[in-house]
């Protein structure tokens, strides 16, 4: 199969593509955001766990936020290993927060210069409910910064909707059935949140604008770098379907196939929608379900045995005039039982796979589905799913499979989803809503002076365009400029391009593609910096030296050094 052009923008106009970006991104500060514990390497060393239970909490206006509530009906037990040189009272919720890290928040503000935002002159901090345990409190605070900025992104400006400061959340280590659990060293390290319009009109320009903000927070100096530290969360719509978020992608390459598999996947759902309201299918289609558990263990035995143990129970939802939908195609190894499959998992804590079995599965048990639709009175037409397990939690299932397939009579539904290896998304959690903020109220507003504002308006370097035009015109090209601003070793060009005399190009491929060869063959390139190519190329005559000679020196004069 031809690899898909992800810059194919008819193709992309004609679905309706919207795509906008959430990038995360911790600052480089000694300190977490409201404590004074250093901010660490993270490790896997702990010398305490602590057993946690999360519950929802009403919004101001007396309502839940449909994702707590989802969380909530999965009843899991969430453990924190605790690291004693990272981790305080303030992150386990034992004591209420201490002042702001000021210089997270310089470092915040310069980056809004950067982004051409307007910023705000007073912060108010704001609570933002996370069920999903991976912060102790249940909450993260953040705070906006500014609003209504821009980029520039391949000569388009694209529009900077807010950059916001907030706490990073737990690292995740394992979540299995009804536990989860996380290590608390990222836990309150400063984090920016740079949110975008929703102005890519191609999968390739989605990435193409995190590309953008990638260097701008390099440019910047204030941000820590490597993986781990940084990620993009891409909201994807199409014409008839719903904003839809994939969670944490770490690399930029992956986001292209990702928002292309997103719109296909909205496409097929809209499709499924339209062929079960074209075949009479309505909501009470679903409502049918019984016990199977007999039957179950008589024809499903291999299938079912580690979750057919005494007490357990195995039950089928009928699907009236349901039978080919689960077998409709969504994406590569995707179908519409697999997003049913999801939810079980997620939500009812089924996660041995395969986690539940249905009548549009040529190698399913065929004599348990007959014996499924003669008990409940249905035919042919009708699709059967299976689920088997502790009693709750098949009580859950079942409930969630009837869910998904009302659901998919509406459409598309608003998710946030997880990106696969295989460039697919499975389910993680329905989108939140308004009602997971509300105002901070162990914390005041805090008032920025006019002089923090000059200060980041100084201490901001120039814009991202400005600086890749320049290095445009001296004759570098754009991947040079790319691989310099994203690898850091800009500071070193700047430095270096007035005393020496190599031809720009050919300073730019020494400390980017040749530094990278020279550091894979053992070499240790510590020692390349402005003052040794000064000394190196330097002289006049070394206006004409050509690639292959200035690599040559450059790599002899290193292993000297060694």
């Amino acid at each position: 199969m031809a690899k898909p052009s992800y810059s194919n923008l008819p193709f992309y106009a004609s679905l309706g593509l919207k795509c906008g970006l959430e990038v995360h991104r911790q600052l480089d500060t000694a300190h977490k955001l409201f404590c004074d514990c250093p901010v660490r390497p993270y490790s896997p060393e702990y010398h305490a766990e602590i057993l946690r239970h999360m519950r929802p909490t009403l919004s101001e206006l007396g309502e839940y936020d449909p994702t707590a509530l989802m969380e909530f009906k999965t009843h899991k037990q969430i453990i924190y290993r605790l690291n004693r040189e990272t981790v305080c009272t303030y992150e386990m919720d034992d004591a209420p927060p201490f002042r702001l890290n000021r210089d997270a928040l310089h470092r915040a503000m310069v980056l809004s210069v950067m982004l051409d935002l307007n910023q705000v002159d007073e912060l108010h901090i704001a609570r933002k409910q996370y069920l999903d345990g991976s912060i102790p409190t249940g909450f993260q605070r953040t705070m906006i910064l500014g609003i209504n900025g821009l980029i520039m992104c391949n000569g388009r400006r694209i529009g900077i909707r807010q950059l916001g400061l907030e706490e990073e959340a737990c690292r995740e280590v394992s979540d299995r059935g009804h536990t989860r659990t996380y290590m608390t060293d990222r836990l309150s390290i400063p984090l920016i949140e740079v949110v975008t319009e929703a102005e890519a009109r191609t999968p390739a320009e989605a990435a193409d604008m995190a590309g953008v903000i990638r260097k701008i927070c390099h440019l910047s100096g204030l941000v820590r770098t490597g993986l781990g530290r940084v990620r993009q969360d891409v909201n994807v719509s199409i014409t008839g379907g719903s904003r839809v978020e994939i969670k944490g992608v770490p690399r930029i390459r992956q986001i292209p196939g990702l928002v292309h598999f997103e719109a296909l996947r909205q496409k097929a759902l809209l499709e499924v929608r339209d062929l079960l309201r074209d075949s009479g299918v309505e909501p009470g289609a679903f409502s049918d379900d019984l016990d199977v558990t007999a039957a179950a263990r008589k024809h499903a035995k291999r299938l079912f045995q580690k979750r057919l143990s005494r007490g357990n129970k195995a039950r089928a939802v009928i699907l009236r005039g349901c039978a080919g939908m689960l077998s409709h195609p969504l994406g590569p190894g995707r179908t519409l039982a697999s997003e049913v499959s999801d939810r079980i998992r997620v939500i009812a804590c089924i996660d041995d796979m395969p986690n539940m079995t249905c009548s549009d599965d040529p190698d399913g048990p065929t004599a348990l589905f007959d014996e499924a639709r003669r008990k409940a009175k249905a035919g042919p037409a009708d699709a059967v799913v299976v689920v088997a397990g502790p009693v709750r939690d098949v009580v859950t299932a079942v409930q969630e499979v009837k869910n998904r397939m009302l659901e998919a009579l509406e459409g598309v539904p608003r998710e946030t989803r997880k990106a696969l290896s295989s460039g697919v998304t499975s389910f993680e959690r329905l989108l939140p809503g308004p009602d997971r903020m509300y105002p901070d109220t162990d914390l005041p507003p805090i008032v920025l002076s006019q002089r923090e504002f000059e200060t980041a308006e100084d201490q901001a370097p120039e814009k991202l365009w400005d600086k890749e035009a320049a290095y445009l015109g001296s004759g570098l090209s754009q991947a040079q400029v790319d691989r310099l601003l994203t690898t850091d070793q800009f500071r070193v060009y700047d430095e270096a391009i007035d005393r020496v005399k190599l031809r720009p190009s050919i300073l730019a491929y020494l400390l980017v593609d040749f530094r990278v060869g020279l550091r894979r063959a053992g070499v240790e390139v510590g020692a390349l910096d402005a003052d040794l190519l000064a000394a190196l190329f330097g002289d006049d005559s070394c206006a004409s030296i050509k690639q292959k000679d200035a690599a040559k020196a450059l790599e002899q004069a290193l292993r000297d050094k060694a």
